[in-house]
């Protein structure tokens, strides 16, 4: 009994290091140097520390005295000093409880999640909000490019936003957020664009009229054609181009606008796409499983002038499908992503026009895993557009996206080797009769496509382990004998 007792409490030694190193750290920081009584007040404080409340900005918590944050200790001859709470950002969300991030829905500036002392100073600083740094100035000078590199690697040829120099606060508020996945909550904007945008640029300007062909803009996106920060090409314009728009060709598809107002060259948008995208026409039309989202209106979509990526999505390869896709937009609550289904894009493993395949599958069963995760995954590389091509040129990829997403290429060999070797990875066939199936297999019989709640992104957000095996090996002293996975 006694061994049993000994054996429940024990820890792993590196934990028991761990946590033994934690420890000595923080009594030997926190050891006062001179001996200090539990009730001190802040008087006393500020006869060494006094440095603490001047400056242009001091922390409002100041002049509620020191111990409102802090806590003495003495034990025997030692004082030790820390604060009332566990961590700095827990003690900063006692007074500043709108800012937690737990409690925050939409995106959250990642240092404001549990670090708030990566940015502001708790006591004092020459700069408003007690920043450790201005939010202007060059790299040396500016807080925001500690973590930014925005503005600062243009190209020769490329353009950078004058307001940039200004100050990153001009446009943005860094603990603005909301719930609606607008530009203004996901990049703290300080108003929603074209408000933001026409603060410092007239519609009405005759400059600005001209070099958008007197087309009405000052309602429209301004991000959709133009990089807020910097471009590789001249007027920041969006990396990716619609080709009558980058040629400058806008009587393609407009006609002179009327009563202020965008006239177009056809009856209606669908029409005027058409003319160039007849292919992409009859597909929609065609396809044996078909898109309901493709039979609308293109600009539903896609951005008609330019965009961040290649397509040009109106949002972003992966919003912009979870706009009516709801239920896969559910599963990015969950921690572990397949990286193609919430990053790279939607369109990786599905055709958003139509296609051939249930689900609208770019390829039938394991073939589409094994474009990318098999051992003869070989993209194409395009030296030219420094991307990567697979599934015969139709998916375009970064050049360093296999090696930046650690994309794990399987060692399979006749269709076997993967968790472990001689594993199979697909349909087992009885041996007594091989056009028969045995055991129904499939890289979905273990693996989740979009997300999980565990890593690996096992069916059933199960842990990698052994139960999860026992699913279909139910006999460990027979690895063997097996059973079709349980759906």
């Amino acid at each position: 009994m006694a061994e049993q007792g000994a054996r429940s409490i024990s820890l792993p030694v590196s934990l028991v290091l761990a946590l033994l190193a934690l420890a000595t750290t923080r009594a030997s920081a926190a050891v006062h140097p001179v001996p200090l009584d539990p009730k001190v007040d802040s008087a006393k404080c500020l006869e060494c520390h006094e440095d603490k409340t001047k400056g242009k900005s001091v922390h409002s918590a100041m002049a509620t005295g020191c111990l409102s944050c802090h806590e003495v200790r003495v034990n025997k001859d030692i004082t030790r000093v820390k604060l009332i709470t566990a961590t700095p950002y827990s003690l900063c969300i006692t007074c500043h409880a709108d800012k937690k991030a737990a409690d925050i829905h939409g995106t959250v500036h990642p240092p404001a999640v549990r670090d708030c002392l990566s940015c502001h100073d708790p006591h004092t600083s020459d700069n408003k909000n007690q920043l450790l740094k201005p939010v202007s100035g060059g790299e040396k000078e500016n807080l925001c490019l500690n973590c930014h590199q925005t503005g600062l690697h243009v190209s020769e040829k490329g353009s950078r936003h004058a307001a940039l120099d200004a100050g990153c606060d001009t446009c943005h508020t860094v603990h603005k957020t909301g719930a609606e996945p607008t530009l203004e909550n996901k990049f703290h904007l300080t108003k929603a664009v074209p408000a933001l945008c026409v603060d410092c640029h007239d519609p009405k300007d005759a400059d600005l009229q001209k070099a958008h062909q007197n087309q009405p803009f000052g309602t429209a996106n301004c991000v959709e054609c133009h990089d807020p920060h910097q471009s590789d090409s001249p007027h920041l314009m969006a990396k990716f181009q619609h080709v009558p728009f980058q040629g400058n060709n806008c009587d393609t598809c407009h006609a002179p606008a009327k009563d202020g107002k965008v006239v177009l060259t056809q009856a209606d948008v669908k029409s005027l796409c058409v003319t160039c995208h007849g292919d992409t026409a009859k597909l929609i039309e065609t396809a044996k499983v078909p898109h309901p989202g493709a039979a609308g209106d293109c600009t539903d979509c896609h951005s008609p002038h330019a965009g961040k990526e290649p397509g040009l999505p109106k949002t972003d390869s992966v919003s912009i499908c979870l706009t009516c896709h709801s239920d896969i937009d559910d599963l990015r609550k969950k921690p572990f992503h397949h990286q193609p289904a919430f990053d790279q894009g939607c369109a990786t493993c599905h055709t958003p026009h139509g296609g051939d395949i249930d689900h609208l599958l770019r390829a039938k069963g394991n073939a589409l895993c094994l474009e990318c995760h098999g051992p003869d995954s070989v993209p194409q590389h395009l030296e030219d557009e420094h991307m990567l091509a697979i599934f015969n040129g139709t998916v375009k990829l970064p050049e360093n996206y296999y090696k930046k997403n650690k994309v794990p290429v399987l060692p399979l060999r006749f269709g076997l080797g993967h968790p472990v070797e001689y594993h199979p990875v697909s349909d087992v066939m009885d041996p007594a009769n091989q056009s028969k199936v045995k055991t129904p297999l499939s890289c979905l019989s273990c693996h989740q496509p979009h997300a999980s709640a565990q890593p690996n992104l096992l069916v059933k957000d199960q842990t990698n382990n052994m139960a999860f095996c026992d699913m279909c090996h139910k006999n460990r002293l027979n690895m063997r004998e097996t059973v079709a996975p349980e759906k």
